[in-house]
């Protein structure tokens, strides 16, 4: 070896610990960079060189230390394990905000509720039993009727225009998972090129993580690496990302809930083709969008819908029935007391067809006068079983249920994710005592690499300028 291999060997010590000091500079300006995983310089030993000569014996220490590479201190199981729960947080959240926004726009129990205008309908036609031919009694039912009616419809209307606004929700989703893929792929081919030509990359693969993360708080999905440092993300077995390629997605299907068909995400360059999910926020959206259907198991808010219709429709045939055996006071048969508008659907299209007292059915015969036994037989319809007010609090307690396990989804779902997200976090997060640990550490062998290159200049300055200087 030569005289003066110590010199590149304290050289090399002098590389290796600043480029320990850069990377403890870059974890600790990025403590509180949302995404950054912390990153270590991984150094090896360089062995001593092969014997170049007969003459070149004995032992022979190494060459130094050399920077191998800048490691990320990442976990590929963690992440996936984070995304799962993105996910899953994703898909409940927004089931769990719809259920909580029906049960908020129902108000029940109350007097201005469903439950509340019934339980007062029912009390006007009492009223007008007790005091059959009063035109004030008569006056009053007429206005609670017509309130009745007015909340059912409006009941209904709040749940259309949710409907409505979720699904504009839907298309929001949609052009945010196509943004969010593209950017993914504009990194994947970053990473690609930076791979190439030697550099890490670490600060693009943080932001490649967090997209994907939110990717699949979007749609779900599974994210599988490749070989040449991108990605692929899989929605459903089909790619939506591979590489620096990107499969745009697009929601399509009704606008409006009366349509009674299914809306579904599909891909833009196959329309027709559905996008299966997993979990995320649009396939929690897509659901409850879904249609109605006769074994109750549709979309919450077009079953929440469905269930005015059929209150508005049994409230209308029953009490027609009851008014149709009466008469009016002036003998005429009863007519429908209620009547729905055809093309407006039963919650929207109720209202009262009397136009006045003189058209109360309230006697049993044509003769009987001032009789008011149907309109306590009316009365009665209430406390019936299959009345309204029964299939009413049937659907109140649906809902309240439907709230409650909603909830209790959700926040399991986000306890789930906050662990995920502290256990990788604990793994990938940068430590300010670790790091001022490492600062020291490396500070030091920045020193001590110095020290052997002072002393092995002043071996050199005594062998070069002190040699054949005894006695003179």
């Amino acid at each position: 070896m030569s005289t003066f291999s110590g010199l590149n060997t304290a050289l090399s010590g002098l590389n290796a610990a600043r480029t320990g000091l850069n990377v403890v500079g870059q974890n600790l300006s990025n403590v509180n960079t949302a995404g950054y995983t912390r990153q270590r310089a991984e150094l090896s030993a360089i062995g001593a060189p092969a014997g170049g000569s007969l003459f070149d014996v004995g032992a022979k220490p190494g060459q130094g230390v050399g920077v191998s590479g800048i490691a990320r201190l990442g976990d590929g199981f963690l992440d996936a394990r984070v995304r799962t729960a993105f996910s899953n947080a994703g898909y409940t959240n927004v089931r769990a905000d719809a259920l909580t926004d029906i049960e908020s726009r129902m108000q029940e129990p109350g007097t201005d509720a469903v439950s509340g205008q019934l339980q007062g309908f029912w009390a006007a036609w009492q009223d007008v039993a007790n005091h059959p031919g009063d035109a004030a009694q008569a006056a009053a039912l007429l206005q609670r009727a017509a309130a009745l009616a007015h909340t059912i419809a409006s009941g209904y209307q709040g749940v259309a225009d949710q409907w409505s606004h979720t699904r504009g929700d839907a298309d929001s989703l949609a052009a945010e998972v196509n943004s969010t893929a593209s950017q993914v792929a504009a990194l994947n081919g970053q990473i690609r090129t930076a791979s190439t030509s030697g550099h890490p990359g670490s600060e693009l693969l943080d932001q490649r993580n967090t997209l994907t993360a939110r990717l699949s708080q979007l749609v779900g999905g599974t994210v599988r690496d490749l070989p040449d440092g991108g990605n692929e993300i899989l929605l459903g077995g089909n790619v939506l990302v591979s590489g620096s390629q990107v499969n745009t997605v697009a929601v399509a299907g009704p606008q409006s809930m009366s349509a009674g068909k299914a809306v579904q995400l599909e891909w833009e360059r196959r329309p027709g083709t559905a996008v299966d999910l997993d979990g995320g926020r649009l396939a929690g959206t897509l659901s409850v969008l879904s249609p109605a259907n006769a074994e109750k198991t549709g979309g919450v808010i077009a079953e929440t819908a469905a269930d005015y219709d059929g209150l508005a429709e049994s409230l209308a045939t029953q009490v027609n029935a009851v008014h149709a055996q009466g008469f009016t006071g002036k003998g005429d048969p009863g007519q429908p007391f209620f009547s729905i508008d055809a093309g407006k659907g039963a919650a929207l299209g109720l209202h009262v067809a009397v136009s006045g007292a003189a058209d109360l059915a309230t006697s049993a015969s044509a003769t009987a006068g001032r009789d008011g036994s149907v309109a306590d037989k009316i009365s009665q319809i209430g406390t019936s079983q299959g009345s309204p007010d029964a299939l009413w609090t049937q659907t109140v307690l649906a809902t309240g249920i439907a709230v409650r396990t909603g909830l209790q989804q959700d926040v399991a779902a986000g306890t789930a994710l906050a662990n995920a997200v502290a256990v990788q976090q604990s793994n990938a997060s940068v430590d300010i005592d670790e790091e001022n640990v490492n600062l020291l550490a490396y500070q030091h062998a920045y020193q001590a690499a110095a020290r052997v290159m002072t002393a092995i200049d002043e071996s050199l300055d005594v062998l070069i300028n002190q040699t054949g200087r005894v006695g003179r």
